[in-house]
């Protein structure tokens, strides 16, 4: 571990005044990801900023949706009431990607913003465009069964891990963000980045900005939604492939609905192609094969992850045949 300046904070202003002191400041909420990255030698801050005394919690907006403080830890977040009863899928997501003791620890800010766990990219005696630009993608070549089959490019094929930002991208979040020329805010699908000839740069925002708080906006059918995960093992792997769905059905028909998928590209995926293949259609299995089919039109597997294309399909008709028999 490097030796680094610690300084801790209590307002959004406060920190991004901290961190513009020095640019190779980083902000440390639970600490789950960065503290091993920084173990790992992947990065090395030489100031944190402690932002975890910011205030924040879970309220009601006017609406009827929900404002997310970046401070709230993941299993506060899970067990609020409006949550589990108004998005379903934003719970199950956040109680799938860790055990109690991490979920515990770990904030919102910091999930939304954790890095791969490709392992190129976390192992520094290998190269890797994400964490070194210039030294090549081995993952292309490699060992890339867990990794992308949509977005990716020949500079990177990483995943991003989260599996609450995979249901925060199908809700439509918006995520606040206090910067140095004052606060804004970025929609979700739209905070991360596709990998293109920069995949060092996983999100849109800049240095020093900070997350503040998710806003997730009112959306009724929310209640009937669902997160499922496939991961290798049960106890808390990260997901091999991972479907976050809401649906609203009438008459048989589909009249809305949100798909997002995760562990399949270098951002949540928001599935805009099986969305739109699925508004105005019958609410049966045959349609939903079809939906995805139209997803999965834009994949590119590589060699070893090409069973991802056949999951995907499976693992999302069963998702929305299981919301069409919620009452």
């Amino acid at each position: 571990m490097r030796p680094f300046a610690y300084e801790r904070v209590s307002t959004a202003r406060s920190a991004v005044a901290a961190a513009g002191e020095g640019t190779d400041a980083m902000y440390l909420g639970g600490g789950t990801n960065l503290v091993d990255l920084m173990r790992l030698g992947v990065v090395a801050p030489g100031t944190l900023v402690d932002v975890t005394r910011i205030a924040g919690g879970v309220e009601e907006t006017p609406g009827g949706g929900l404002l997310i403080g970046a401070e709230v830890r993941n299993g506060d977040l899970a067990a609020h009431p409006l949550v589990r009863s108004r998005y379903p899928m934003l719970a199950e997501a956040v109680l799938s990607g860790a055990s109690g003791q991490i979920r515990n620890m770990a904030t919102v800010g910091g999930n939304l913003l954790q890095r791969t766990r490709c392992s190129y990219f976390q192992d520094v005696t290998k190269p890797c465009n994400k964490r070194d630009p210039g030294s090549g993608c081995p993952a292309r070549a490699g060992d890339h069964r867990n990794l992308a089959i949509f977005g990716h490019s020949e500079s990177c094929v990483a995943t991003h891990p989260s599996d609450m930002a995979v249901a925060l991208a199908a809700l439509d979040a918006v995520v606040h963000v206090e910067g140095a020329d004052g606060p804004r805010s970025v929609p979700m699908p739209g905070l991360h980045r596709l990998p293109g000839d920069r995949p060092d740069r996983d999100t849109v925002l800049g240095p020093g900005d900070l997350v503040t708080a998710v806003e997730v906006p009112p959306l009724p059918f929310a209640a009937r939604s669902r997160y499922r995960k496939v991961r290798d093992r049960a106890s808390f792997s990260f997901a091999v492939v991972s479907v976050a769905a809401a649906l609203e059905v009438s008459g048989g028909v589909v009249r809305d609905c949100r798909i997002a998928l995760g562990a399949v590209a270098h951002v949540p995926w928001r599935a805009e192609a099986a969305e739109a293949a699925l508004r105005g259609a019958p609410a049966t299995e045959e349609r939903f094969g079809l939906a995805a089919d139209a997803e999965l039109a834009r994949a590119r597997p590589l060699p070893l992850n090409r069973f991802k294309v056949p999951l995907v399909r499976n693992v999302m008709i069963r998702v929305l045949a299981d919301l069409v028999e919620v009452r």
